[in-house]
This record gives structure tokens, sequence and C-alpha cells, in this order.
């Protein structure tokens, strides 16, 4: 039987390309999944308060947000449900109570009060409105946030906080 001996001395190559592979691939992956956790937010400029509480909500849980840029449309998720220029006449508010009426629907519930049968959603909806944004769209908001049938009765309004190194100059 004859076998090979191995000699220590022997230089060994180590192929690259598979691990190259591998981290252009969680690259792409990472790209990707960031990119998925902004498509709730529009691009607006937010109001500034000098005492807010940080956000920080539970990635993991489903959160409804409205933004509202200056022109006082209401974006969700990209997808306009009211634009104050298209939207007229007596059903203007069509899309938004649909989209409002689905959100309640999915939210957790709670006995509106003690030892009642009547159950309304217990989580609220995110107002990400521009700072020059009108506070009318605003209030249109909260307006159809207490209609028959929705009954959302928490409301957060995001905000932004003075930056430090202005604040300094």
């Amino acid at each position: 039987m004859n076998l090979a001996k191995h000699d220590a001395e022997t230089d060994m190559e180590m192929d690259m390309t598979p691990m190259i592979d591998v981290v252009f691939l969680l690259i792409i992956f990472f790209m990707i999944i960031t990119d998925m956790t902004q498509q709730d937010l529009e691009d607006v400029d937010l109001p500034v308060a000098e005492h807010a509480q940080p956000d920080k909500p539970d990635p993991k849980e489903w959160r409804p947000i409205i933004n509202v840029p200056h022109g006082g449309d209401m974006i969700i998720k990209k997808k306009t449900y009211y634009d104050p220029d298209v939207n007229t006449g007596p059903d203007k508010w069509n899309d938004l109570d649909v989209w409002l009426k689905s959100a309640a629907n999915r939210m957790k519930k709670e006995p509106i009060a003690p030892g009642s049968s009547t159950m309304i959603p217990d989580e609220p909806v995110l107002i990400r409105a521009d700072q020059v944004t009108p506070f009318k769209y605003v209030q249109y908001i909260m307006e159809r946030c207490g209609q028959e049938g929705t009954q959302i009765w928490k409301l957060q309004l995001a905000v932004s906080t003075p930056d430090t190194n202005e604040a300094g100059n």
C-alpha cells in the first residue's frame, strides 16, 4: 500500500471567491432591509420641540403613520390618501377613512369603560406633519379618527429636537 506523505512546507492556497460572494450578499441584504424600514417616512421638516421624549418604537410591531407635507397631502407608505387639490366633493375623505378603519381593526382593543363590552382601539396613530403645514390638515385627521367605526383616540405628533450644534451658535 502506497500512501503519499504530506509535506508540511507545501503551500496551500485558499480560494477567497466564495467568502467574497457571501460578503456581497450580506451587504445587499442589509441595504434592502434598511430601506424597507424607512418606507413609512416621508421627507418632512418636523417642528422643533425643546422638551420632547425620544421615539423608540418596537420594530416588530405594526405602527400606523400618516405623513403630511406642507401642501396638506396625507401620505401613508408612499401612497397619497388625500390631496387637497384633487380630492373634492362629499367623498373627499373616503380613501383616508377606509385606511383609518382598517388601521383601527388591526389595533389592539380595550373596553371603553371598566365592565363595558364596547371595545375601542388602544394604539396611537403617529402624525408626521411638516412645520409649515397648516394645522387644519392635522385637525382633519383628528376628526376622521373620531368617526363611527374608527374611534382611534390615541394620537402622537412627531417633532424634532433642536440641533445642539446650532443652539450654541
